[in-house]
């Protein structure tokens, strides 16, 4: 499995032949349309940082071919503008293009207790990548490599670092950073603190691809 980072929540994941992108946002705009051969578009909620509609409409007319793999509350935004979808939900197994994928249903992480709360749902790609959008949610099942949320309105060092000691991967490396500068202190906190529990962090240059 290659992993590429365009940035935020944007992922380019090649494994079995096949590209799946994620969360097409409005942190990577400029980077995102320029991707081809996409395959697979995994959606994991509303939030604009990670669906951008302009720049999804791009992204589609230059891989016509690609799946766009959501739940029902972003299939209501891309129902008003005409662009077509396929659910996957309520922990239901199902291979797409030969690439197992499994949703995992659960709530956005609470911003704060005024702000309502969407519908989030976290992607389990081939039983070997985990990415859980905005949520610290457990599949309760053994994850070898963790897309691990550092940042956000809803996210601390505290809470993002128990996280991955709950699911206690092989490897994790940070998601949801778009507001922090690249390779930060924060990050040097996750790597020590991580590794002592025989979890490896590893963060990487955007838009080039890792091997996992």
């Amino acid at each position: 499995m290659k992993i590429k980072k365009l940035g935020h929540c944007c992922l380019v994941i090649e494994e079995n032949g096949k590209r799946i992108m994620t969360d097409p946002g409005s942190w990577t705009v400029d980077e995102q349309v320029k991707e081809k051969n996409i395959d697979i578009i995994l959606i994991t909620h509303e939030h604009g940082d990670h669906i951008h509609i302009e720049s999804l409409k791009k992204i589609i007319k230059n891989n016509p071919k690609a799946v766009v793999i959501t739940n029902k509350g972003v299939g209501r935004l891309l129902d008003d503008i005409g662009i077509e979808y396929q659910i996957l939900e309520d922990k239901n197994p199902k291979e797409f293009m030969g690439i197992k994928l499994e949703a995992h249903d659960c709530e956005h992480e609470e911003i704060y207790q005024d702000i309502s709360i969407v519908q989030n749902t976290a992607f389990f790609i081939r039983e070997r990548l985990f990415y859980p959008g905005d949520s610290f949610y457990n599949p309760n099942k053994p994850v070898e490599i963790l897309a691990l949320p550092v940042a956000g309105p809803w996210a601390n060092i505290k809470n993002a670092t128990n996280y991955a000691l709950e699911i206690n991967p092989k490897t994790c490396f940070p998601v949801h950073d778009g507001m922090l500068i690249s390779f930060g202190g924060n990050y040097a906190i996750y790597k020590v603190v991580l590794e002592k529990y025989g979890i490896v962090f590893k963060s990487f240059e955007e838009n080039k691809a890792e091997e996992f």
